[in-house]
């Protein structure tokens, strides 16, 4: 079986009980739907699904769904489950294609280039999105969008809107939308001083005695006036 193609049966009993000796027995529960059609509940190899969302398009490969006794559907991955722990695939909805009809996808954004404020300035590229929503024929699909962003200086943005105009896509997401921009770099603050550096800080405090009426200190010594009042 080629690498776009995932076998598949179907399944007559449903709930999680079911669902969970599908996935002892190495399979998955899935839902097909879409096209008009009723949804048909199948039973579908985890690993020719997983191999399908490592691929180079990913989840927007267009594949056959090899239905035992059926005819073959040209399908797409909707939606899917995966186990939190392990990653492996727990469940997953499958969509019908008409090769006619176009659809809505969102394609990953790749980004070539170093941007100027990057290498100049010291900057930091930032990504705001990541993938952006197109509507094409599914053979038009692409893997990726390509980017180029070494003309970014430090507060420069990249936009929907300064994506390379393709006319077999039709971009739905906001022209306006920020894909990527470049950042000043953060300033770093001085370490706030310990209370031991604060306290080695503070002026020597020189201690002296009351001063009396007089003008005398209070340690001075009281008998010696009173000889020079004699005198």
């Amino acid at each position: 079986m080629s690498p776009s193609s995932v076998s598949a049966k179907i399944r007559e009993s449903r709930g999680k009980n079911a669902a969970r000796r599908l996935r002892v027995a190495g399979e998955v529960p899935a839902v097909l739907y879409g096209n008009k059609q009723a949804p048909l509940s199948v039973s579908i190899n985890p690993k020719e699904v997983s191999s399908i969302l490592h691929s180079a398009a990913g989840h927007n490969t267009i594949f056959t769904l090899e239905i035992e006794s059926r005819s073959p559907e040209s399908v797409m991955l909707k939606d899917w489950q995966l186990d939190p722990i392990t990653g492996k695939l727990l469940h997953a909805d499958l969509v019908r294609i008409a090769m006619d009809q176009t659809l809505e996808v969102e394609v990953p954004i790749h980004a070539v280039g170093e941007a100027t404020g990057v290498k100049l300035g010291g900057g930091i590229l930032e990504f705001v999105v990541r993938e952006i929503e197109v509507e094409c024929l599914p053979n038009d699909i692409p893997e990726r969008i390509t980017i180029d962003i070494s003309h970014l200086d430090i507060g420069g943005t990249y936009r929907v809107a300064d994506l390379p105009l393709d006319p077999k896509l039709k971009i739905l997401s906001e022209p306006g939308l920020v894909i990527a921009h470049v950042i000043a770099p953060k300033e770093e603050k001085a370490p706030e001083p310990t209370a031991e550096v604060v306290a080695t800080a503070e002026p020597e405090v020189i201690k002296k005695g009351k001063v009396t009426a007089e003008g005398e200190s209070a340690e001075g010594k009281p008998e010696e006036k009173k000889e020079k009042e004699k005198k």
